[in-house]
């Protein structure tokens, strides 16, 4: 159900490297298409769904993103143009209170109308604007224009991980399992490469972005602090290994748990993670391509903060710092098994690479609270809503996963969760004292 119309491409002859217009142009529109490609497998009545408050429809996510560039761009920057509706302002605001007051997102899943057919609609009208705003922009105005498309563009491929997240949520709740993509690859069979220490001297160490190229305000300030000797695992936890603490009883065993953790586990009736399920005595596992068999090696995923904190004590460790985390992902390219690589599953680990899996497959918790850095400061007017007023009461976790795009995913990228939360592809890297 693609509006998108064809444009010129940039300069290709080896003299003619397209220009920054040229190439944040086709910066949008290759994002923006793959917002309509990863819906090509929906049915019409996919689009709606909303199984629980923290998931989004389809629809609202490609409604949403659609809002953002014409909320913070085209009312500013486009003389003349006309809103699509007056009352989208009001259903696609997702928490900017400064521009209007949101509709309730619990709620977002009761609206059969505006439909998907004008959704699309919605989106063409915008993209053809913003094909005008980005060629006929002054240069007075660019840099302004510039930074708020290139933040519309990330923006909207967090918005494609969450797509692929809530579907999977969404589809799991089905007695009939459907698959988002009945087509994706089965990672190979593999045994467990061992789990060892990468060893990290203690003493002062700088984390933070460090300012070249994009990145979100809440990795900055970049700042200076002191680390003890630690020690990071080389890789995640896997399934086979999550499924010997689920044996040794540890959803039965208080003493591994935090207070809340132990609350809410009991009180949700936790005995393994999301998406796993027991049939004729063996495990399979919900995925975006339907149930398959649990494949031990793989690692394990969606497992909220509280029982990677369980595993972590009952396997006499814990989880590591985000600055931990951050000391050592510094060294390591970003390559590994993000959206790309077509999986959109966690996959074993291959190779020797110490650290392994840093990048993709499973977001890893850390054990620090989401918190200003030191010097923070978000930014005034509604986009400062961005980031900065969410920091409370949530957990940092790092690396990316299956459903990350590559290009979005860094070091210094901060995602941040709630501690109970599971349908996020969430997993776990030990730490240690040493």
């Amino acid at each position: 159900m693609s509006h998108h119309r064809d444009r010129p491409q940039t300069k290709t002859a080896a003299d003619a490297s397209p220009t920054p217009r040229e190439a944040l142009t086709e910066r949008y529109i290759s994002v923006w298409r793959v917002s309509e490609a990863l819906c090509e497998t929906l049915t019409p009545d996919d689009y709606g769904l909303q199984a629980m408050p923290d998931v989004s429809p389809a629809k609202w996510h490609l409604a949403h993103t659609t809002w953002f560039f014409e909320t913070f761009l085209l009312k500013h920057f486009l003389p003349r143009y006309r809103p699509f509706h007056p009352q989208f302002e009001h259903l696609f605001n997702s928490y900017y209170e400064q521009v209007g007051q949101p509709f309730s997102r619990p709620q977002r899943g009761l609206l059969s109308r505006p439909t998907t057919k004008e959704i699309f609609c919605y989106r063409a009208q915008v993209d053809e604007a913003m094909a005008a705003l980005l060629t006929s922009t002054e240069e007075a105005h660019w840099p302004e224009v510039a930074a708020r498309v290139t933040l519309g563009c990330h923006h909207e491929e967090q918005h494609q991980e969450l797509f692929l997240t809530d579907i999977k949520y969404n589809f799991s709740i089905n007695p009939l399992k459907p698959a988002y993509r009945a087509d994706l690859p089965t990672p190979r069979a593999s045994t467990d490469a061992a789990l060892t220490w990468i060893e990290q001297p203690g003493g002062v160490q700088e984390i933070g972005h460090g300012g070249n190229g994009f990145f979100f305000d809440n990795e900055t300030p970049r700042h200076r602090l002191l680390l003890a000797t630690y020690s990071l695992g080389s890789r995640p936890i896997t399934n086979g290994e999550y499924l010997a603490f689920i044996e040794a009883g540890g959803y039965q065993r208080p003493e591994y748990w935090l207070a809340d953790g132990w609350r809410t586990a009991r009180e949700k009736s936790w005995q393994s993670p999301l998406y796993w399920e027991k049939a004729d005595a063996r495990w399979q596992v919900f995925t975006l391509a339907g149930m398959r068999a649990l494949n031990e090696h793989e690692p394990v995923c969606h497992v909220s903060f509280y029982e990677a904190d369980a595993y972590a004590h009952w396997a006499g460790k814990r989880l590591p710092s985000e600055d931990e985390w951050e000391v050592i992902a510094i060294r390591e390219a970003v390559r590994g098994n993000l959206r790309e690589s077509g999986y959109l599953h966690p996959v074993p680990v291959t190779g020797e690479d110490k650290p392994a899996q840093l990048y993709g497959d499973v977001w890893e918790w850390t054990r620090s609270p989401y918190a200003p850095y030191p010097g923070y400061r978000p930014a005034a007017g509604a986009l400062g809503e961005y980031n900065g007023k969410f920091m409370v009461n949530q957990l940092v976790l790092r690396g990316g996963s299956c459903v990350t795009p590559a290009d979005h995913v860094r070091a210094s990228y901060r995602n941040f969760f709630y501690p109970a939360d599971r349908w996020q592809f969430s997993g776990i890297r030990l730490a240690d004292d040493r």
